[in-house]
């Protein structure tokens, strides 16, 4: 794929769920590989902040409302080479016993069927391209369960399996879909939103974790694999921290 253009004929990218994090540091360093980025997220102060840094298209989305995600299609245009979709997250560590339903459905609303309706709604584009590329953000825990991970593992699976039935259904076409699944990444929210901003518990996840992933390191393993040949598709990319084995084996220093 190449991304040498400049203007109007850079190759578009969207990431959704770009307002901070690793959607953020992907879109920055997606616009620094040549890429047009379309950035998709709630917070329109935020995603328009970034747009404009990376003289991208800001386009405020809820990718659980079909009306938002009709608008990023617009602003995405006909031709879309890479589709990063990012927006997600985890809600709560109870256990599966004392569920919180709500919390259940929001993670499952956004993680699973927000994917799929971007997804849906932006292949025609992808197709168009001739070497379109989605990306799923999903998780290690989209592969193994963990205690009081219930709620996110099961959408994380879902991500999961939705990749590869799409990979599947999508093989004669000229389009590639690959999952990267990140483990621990210290970012400045996705602990904070798990724990309803309790600021004491979210540090307490990376506490003496030397060296857990940033955003950055996700960031760049999802252009290199948003990058190779039109004809190389990663299926897979699994990106942890040395110091975590599996999500609930992480080494920490005693402090």
């Amino acid at each position: 794929m190449s991304t040498s253009s400049t203007g109007a004929d850079r190759p578009v990218a969207v990431v959704t769920g770009a307002s901070s994090g690793i959607g953020a540091a992907t879109a920055r360093r997606l616009a620094t590989d040549g890429f047009r980025v379309v950035c998709a997220a709630r917070r329109a102060d935020r995603v328009e902040a970034l747009a404009a840094e990376l003289d991208g298209v800001a386009v405020t989305c809820d990718v659980t409302v079909p009306a938002d995600v009709e608008r990023l299609v617009q602003a995405a245009g006909d031709r879309v080479a890479v589709l990063v979709n990012n927006a997600g997250g985890a809600l709560g560590l109870e256990p599966v016993a004392a569920a919180d339903v709500e919390k259940w459905r929001r993670m499952y609303d956004t993680n699973v069927l927000g994917t799929l309706q971007v997804t849906k709604a932006l292949l025609p584009a992808l197709v168009a391209d001739g070497e379109g590329v989605v990306v799923n953000v999903g998780s290690v825990a989209g592969l193994v369960a963990y205690e009081g991970g219930g709620g996110y593992t099961v959408a994380k699976h879902g991500v999961h399996v939705m990749t590869e039935t799409l990979r599947l259904e999508l093989v004669d076409q000229p389009v590639r879909i690959t999952l990267v699944a990140p483990g621990m990444v210290h970012t400045e929210e996705f602990s904070l939103t798990r724990f309803d901003g309790d600021r004491e518990r979210a540090d307490k996840v990376y506490e003496g974790v030397p060296g857990p992933l940033v955003a950055e390191d996700v960031a760049d393993a999802v252009a290199w694999v948003a990058t190779r040949p039109a004809h190389v598709n990663v299926d897979l990319l699994v990106i942890k921290p040395r110091a975590q084995a599996a999500p609930h084996k992480v080494h920490r220093v005693p402090s």
